[in-house]
């Protein structure tokens, strides 16, 4: 089924993406066509974007391009498994080539997410004669929807963060050794930046540098109120990205706070729900044919900045990844308490890495930035001077979408960052 609707997404001309639904009839016409095949159009949407993506590699859209993108499904090692890729490369190799960067999504997002930051990397690719990836995490985006499961019990919370934490950093790592990369530099939002660190953390030697953007799991303590990413409308206009502050890191603490003292009765029931192992994919799966106008309240309201076009396009693609078969969301309530609080907190273990870590946060993040700047103290006082922290103007969670410009800017920055020796 996945073989024929890549085929069916990969023909000359797709169907434009159906008008947001604001009404009962709309949103049913939109249930009912949601699927693999409509998942794969809506994701091929967003590539299609791309002038040097091509759905069929074997005939590049254009001969002279000096990089190429196509994405495929890669086989793990478990029958079943799979991750979705896409796939930039440079169409020259060169001995020097810096190690390929690895875009990777946060909680229930996918590898569409990132199609405004992907021109960027692709120039970064034809400079450097490397390459990008961007994939969906398993059980999550259009990778596998296997089953998830933890054996660990309810009170045993180291084990149930360790069998979560594996079940997408080693499906990572399988991908790795399948498409024989060597190093990597991990890119990752929130929790996408989680796992990048926690891979890193686990198979040191394949890591080459980590560059997280608005990571979750960091601080110890409550994080935020992660209804923000359903209520938050997206920050308008552009901003430079900056050197973090105290100043700058208070003033973000000072949003957040007011933010939480203005808590409605919603969020605490989206906490609760958390807590008892539902996701928030789930309630809005559970709305049936309601489920298309459930996410267009969100859609509509959070990519503001985006085109109506885009918006339409990403509004499908959100919808179709949505209502697939829970799997991978499931995690959430055994890795983040409510809040958004790490049961198992990054700042207490990353000090063990030796590779350079960049942190990245919106002015208006819901994500603690405290976090990101305890942890780059923790490596400074292990002997790792390589960690550095921004704050990106008019931006939220969703940084990379909110700001692109600042944002790809600062990537191609921390990518050709030297690495020291000395780390």
């Amino acid at each position: 089924m996945a073989t024929a609707a890549l085929a069916a997404a990969s023909s000359s001309t797709l169907p434009t993406a159906p008008p947001i639904p604001s009404a009962f009839t709309e949103s049913l016409k939109s249930w009912w066509s949601t699927g693999e095949k409509n998942s794969a159009i809506s994701e091929e949407r967003l590539l299609r974007r791309l002038p040097f993506y091509t759905p069929d590699p074997a005939h590049p859209t254009d001969p002279s391009s000096p990089v190429v993108a196509h994405r495929q499904r890669v086989d793990l090692t478990k029958p079943g498994h799979y991750l979705n890729t896409v796939a930039i490369k440079s169409t020259k190799t060169s001995e020097d080539a810096p190690p390929p960067a690895i875009m990777l999504h946060g909680y229930g997002a996918g590898l569409g997410f990132f199609y405004r930051n992907f021109p960027a990397l692709a120039d970064w690719v034809a400079q450097r004669q490397s390459a990008v990836y961007a994939l969906d995490w398993l059980g999550m985006g259009r990778s596998a929807r296997v089953p998830f499961s933890v054996k660990a019990k309810r009170t045993d919370v180291h084990g149930r963060v360790t069998e979560s934490e594996s079940f997408f950093v080693d499906s990572l790592e399988d991908w790795r050794a399948k498409m024989g990369l060597e190093q990597m530099t991990l890119i990752g939002h929130s929790l996408g930046a989680y796992f990048s660190v926690v891979y890193a953390l686990k198979y040191p030697e394949r890591v080459n540098k980590l560059i997280l953007i608005s990571p979750a799991g960091v601080p110890r303590g409550p994080e935020g109120d992660p209804s923000r990413e359903v209520t938050d409308v997206e920050p308008a206009g552009e901003a430079p990205a900056q050197a973090a502050t105290k100043a700058k890191i208070q003033e973000i603490q000072a949003e957040q706070q007011q933010v939480k003292k203005s808590q409605s009765r919603q969020r605490k029931v989206f906490s609760y729900l958390w807590e008892q192992g539902w996701s928030p994919f789930q309630v809005v799966r559970s709305f049936s044919v309601w489920a298309p106008m459930v996410v267009a309240q969100y859609s509509s309201r959070r990519f503001t900045g985006l085109s109506e076009e885009e918006t339409r396009e990403m509004h499908d693609y959100i919808l179709n990844i949505t209502l697939a078969k829970g799997s991978g969301e499931y995690c959430i309530s055994h890795i983040l308490a409510p809040g958004a609080h790490a049961r198992m907190p990054l700042v207490d273990r990353i000090s063990a890495l030796k590779i350079p870590v960049t942190f990245i946060y919106g002015e208006h993040d819901w994500m603690d930035p405290r976090g990101g700047e305890d942890s780059v103290e923790r490596l400074r006082q292990a002997g790792n001077g390589q960690g550095r922290m921004y704050v990106v103007g008019r931006a939220g969670h969703h940084v990379y979408l909110d700001n692109p410009k600042a944002v790809n800017d600062l990537l191609m920055k921390e990518l050709d960052r030297p690495v020291s020796a000395k780390a």
